[in-house]
């Protein structure tokens, strides 16, 4: 069997095609391509605006630009999920303030930030950055109302879950990043992810006011509008208007730009990027059954309304036996994630091992399986038997 590894790209002949237009055509950045996959991911999330940049990990720098995070701000993220989450906060100056996961569903616990929140008085906290850990969805809806009650904003960090959702307290279908409930959402466009750029990320948001600081952070703190230019007409170099070689340095921004190429590549997968959601719920589906009764299991990611399935987790006992006997089949399987306050640089912040005890828990026995729309059945099945072979003369 040829490696299976835990996720992998699908290139088409239609994204290879249009790639090479764009490399043809007149720009290569800062053109045309950019806007169109902003405004059609705009459209298949259902948010108002959507910015493409570099990659996730500076969308979730500009965010918290953005919103003006300071040093000494304490924002509350989860302890599982990959640590661009968490770093972001630091980038700004501010304080990571770690709360533990539900260990039913792997997502920051909404109960035990309540917890955290009542435990100081009002304005200790800034904002909270919940992650769609895996493509499950978190109730934004039920983390708006907490937000709002203590005056805080909301960062959704959706990497794992482009075409994710949940039901909201109406029974409406609330798309992740949609921007009804977090004031921006983030999402990455890197090679495993559900839309590959090569490299990418987009944040969404309905807020004009946002958006608007989102576009000039993205590109040096530069402003190229008539309309929101602060020196005169005279000093900019001109008579009774503005020069069209004119340009004006407001704050202090950064070249976090996606290219034209890169946007044509997320255009085109885009395109297909429903049928490859039904294909990862179909896969889950699959694993769900044939490992549901199983004495080794000890809890997975299951069958979830709404859920994007980025990954597919499973609990076992002797996860590092697991993990090395499936690598040895050509299996590579992957961990997801290693606490991030246990990090070495975090625990210098003195967070230590015992202070999420569901995290901790979660990590000692999580693995995910390979998970990707081009995985085939004869694929799924060689893993599946391979990890009950495994087991066979422990259970």
């Amino acid at each position: 069997m040829k490696a299976i590894p835990y996720g992998r790209q699908h290139i088409s002949e239609e994204d290879i095609q249009a790639v090479i237009e764009t490399l043809q055509s007149d720009y290569l950045t800062q053109g045309p391509k950019i806007a169109q996959f902003e405004e059609a991911f705009a459209n298949y999330i259902g948010s108002k605006y959507a910015v493409a940049l570099s990659n996730g990990t500076a969308a979730l720098h500009l965010c918290t630009l953005a919103l003006g995070v300071e040093t000494g701000d304490k924002v509350i993220t989860t302890p599982i999920t990959f640590a661009a989450s968490a770093n972001c906060i630091r980038y700004c100056g501010g304080e990571v303030v770690f709360s533990d996961i539900d260990p039913e569903t792997y997502l920051l616990d909404i109960n035990k930030v309540r917890t955290l929140l009542e435990s100081a008085p009002k304005g200790t906290y800034k904002g909270i950055i919940p992650v769609d850990f895996a493509g499950r969805a978190n109730n934004l809806e039920a983390f708006r109302e907490l937000a709002d009650e203590y005056d805080l904003w909301i960062i959704e960090d959706s990497c794992h879950s482009p075409g994710g959702s949940f039901k909201d307290s109406h029974g409406n279908t609330q798309n992740c990043g949609n921007g009804n409930f977090a004031d921006l959402a983030i999402f990455s466009f890197h090679p495993v992810k559900h839309i590959a750029s090569g490299e990418g990320g987009m944040i969404s948001t309905n807020d004009k006011n946002l958006y608007e600081k989102l576009l000039q952070l993205r590109t040096h703190g530069i402003v190229k509008n008539n309309d929101l230019y602060t020196n005169t007409v005279e000093l900019a170099g001109g008579d009774e208007q503005y020069p069209g070689w004119y340009m004006e340095m407001q704050n202090l921004g950064f070249n976090y730009r996606l290219t034209d190429f890169q946007a044509a590549l997320g255009l085109s997968q885009l395109s297909r990027a429903n049928k490859g959601i039904s294909r990862r719920r179909e896969i889950a589906a699959k694993y769900f059954d044939a490992l549901k009764d199983k004495a080794y299991i000890k809890g997975q990611s299951s069958v979830v309304e709404g859920h994007a399935y980025h990954l597919y987790v499973i609990e076992v006992e002797d996860r590092l036996g697991l993990y090395n006997y499936l690598r040895n089949k050509n299996i590579y399987a992957q961990i997801h994630y290693i606490p991030c306050h246990l990090m070495p640089y975090y625990k210098q912040f003195g967070w230590k091992e015992g202070d999420f005890p569901y995290a901790e828990n979660y990590y000692k026995h999580c693995i995910s399986l390979p998970m990707y729309p081009t995985l085939t059945d004869d694929e799924q099945a060689y893993v599946i038997n391979e990890i009950n072979t495994f087991y066979s003369e422990k259970y």
